[in-house]
């Protein structure tokens, strides 16, 4: 691997508030949207030339339209829990990255535009005008936020940062200014269908190679369909499922479930994607035009059951906003979850013994565990509270001898963030990735230095890929990081 060209943040002893250094990852933030694609999501291509007219007045229709928006703007009394909270605060050190100070960037300027005192008397209550500097730090920063949600979980007030920085981005898409990594991913799923560009036939191919390869390593024809129309489930799966370890892997896992338990399912190559990018930055619109596509290949399928893959911020999108967003889905079996993640199919299966495991299949592996951000705080799984926290330990349990958890405070709803997630997994930020990754480092390397682990389990695309891309830069292997239905695949037994 090429040396960084920043400094690695070196383990800590034990957690500490670190020392600022101010302005440390002030910059231009990430690549700026190319004009054809913001415009393909209903958005002017370049900077226009009114922005801060029109940035106010998008401030004034998001706080009508989000009333949360302005509790968390009016609430915050500065009492400085969030402070330690975030990720990208205790790896950077700019002190802009602590949750309040970031909140602080949109706040000082709906203050002076939508409060009295604001209006009348803005240097006593930290209001500014929107410049170009302001704005220039909103994009930055703004960019510096994962959306993970960890400070609200120590917020006195629940002020959710996520939804300030989704805010924050959305009124800078309509002025012009919108991340190209994002923006640019939207516009392929309108145009293919996923966010990589992979058209139908290459999927396709993709699909048939795999079927070969499971043939040759089990002896046991297990299909991977597409577009089958009338089967029982429609599994809408991250992309990255489709060609990149070890996302592969846990794709080969849900078919050898789904083969093993005798369902029929398919996937969809018009909606080759459960992501929803939408979502990062704030836009209802196009997390709407994303959602909808689901339900029309569920309707042009003739499915039953719509289930997720491995994605953290799809299963955010599926649990809480999918009806809402697409529904209603009067047409598929009401006696199932709607959606379903696969590992509550898959926790079903195992717990009805339709599924048979050895799990000294993975004896060479000593497992722990990463909780995704956006399924351990924003989302459930099965009919127990927590159940997003057991149900994934229970199928590792079931599938391996070796397991041991993180360090309690930084797993379940505590869970540090893999430092790639909310919009920010593109090479242009590597540094910041690299720096936030550092407490969930600190937590591995805590269990294996006690425990030996030597793998980490995940079910989040982004989390897989960031992991993939940081873990190196720490002393760990890229190929540590795995799917939890990589686990499955490895110990069920076919027939």
């Amino acid at each position: 691997m090429a040396k960084a060209k920043f400094d690695v943040p070196a383990f800590r002893p034990y957690p500490v508030i670190p020392v600022i250094k101010s302005d440390a990852m002030k910059g231009n933030g990430p690549y700026v949207a190319k004009p054809q694609m913001q415009e393909s999501l209903g958005y002017p291509g370049e900077l226009i030339d009114n922005w801060q007219e029109v940035a106010i007045d998008k401030m004034g229709e998001l706080l009508k339209k989000y009333r949360s928006l302005r509790v968390y703007l009016d609430s915050c009394v500065k009492c400085g829990a969030c402070t330690d909270k975030c990720h990208y605060m205790i790896g950077t050190q700019d002190p802009k990255n602590m949750p309040v100070a970031r909140q602080d960037l949109l706040r000082q300027v709906y203050r002076r535009y939508y409060t009295l005192a604001g209006k009348w008397f803005p240097k006593l209550v930290g209001a500014k005008d929107l410049t170009k500097d302001v704005l220039d730090d909103w994009y930055n920063y703004y960019h510096q936020c994962s959306q993970c949600r960890r400070c609200s979980v120590f917020c006195p007030y629940g002020i959710d940062t996520a939804d300030i920085s989704m805010a924050a981005r959305e009124i800078l898409d309509s002025v012009g200014k919108g991340q190209k990594y994002c923006n640019e991913i939207i516009a392929k799923v309108y145009k293919i269908g996923n966010n990589l560009g992979l058209p139908e036939p290459a999927l396709r191919d993709t699909l048939e190679g795999l079927e070969e390869d499971i043939k040759l390593d089990t002896g046991v024809d297990v299909r991977l369909p597409v577009d089958e129309k009338g089967v029982e489930v429609l599994v809408i799966t991250p992309s990255a499922d489709f060609f990149a370890e070890p996302h592969i892997d846990g794709l080969i896992g849900y078919a050898k479930v789904f083969h093993q338990a005798g369902i029929s399912w398919t996937l969809s190559s018009y909606a080759s994607e459960a992501a929803n990018f939408g979502m990062f930055i704030g836009s209802y619109e196009n997390m709407r035009r994303v959602a909808l596509r689901i339900r029309e290949a569920a309707l042009d399928l003739k499915v039953k059951r719509i289930v997720f893959g491995e994605c953290g911020h799809a299963w955010r999108v599926a649990y809480s906003f999918l009806n809402t967003l697409a529904g209603p889905f009067d047409f598929l079996d009401q006696r199932y979850p709607i959606p379903q993640h696969i590992c509550e199919v898959t926790n079903d299966l195992i717990k009805k013994g339709a599924l048979k495991l050895d799990k000294s299949a993975n004896d060479y592996r000593r497992v722990t565990f990463h909780d995704s951000c956006n399924v351990a705080r924003a989302s459930r799984m099965g009919n127990t509270p927590g159940g997003q926290f057991i149900i994934p330990r229970q199928i590792i349990k079931a599938t391996c001898n070796h397991f041991y958890d993180m360090p309690e405070d930084t797993i379940h709803d505590a869970t540090f963030c893999c430092g790639g997630g909310g919009g920010v997994l593109t090479d242009d930020l590597i540094e910041l990735r690299v720096k936030g990754a550092l407490p969930r480092m600190e937590a591995l390397k805590y269990v294996v230095d006690n425990y030996g682990v030597t793998h980490m389990a995940a079910i989040c695309a982004i989390c897989k890929s960031q992991f993939t891309k940081v873990l190196p830069y720490y002393g760990f292997q890229m190929d540590q990081i795995i799917s939890v239905h990589q686990l499955v695949s490895d110990a069920i037994i076919l027939s």
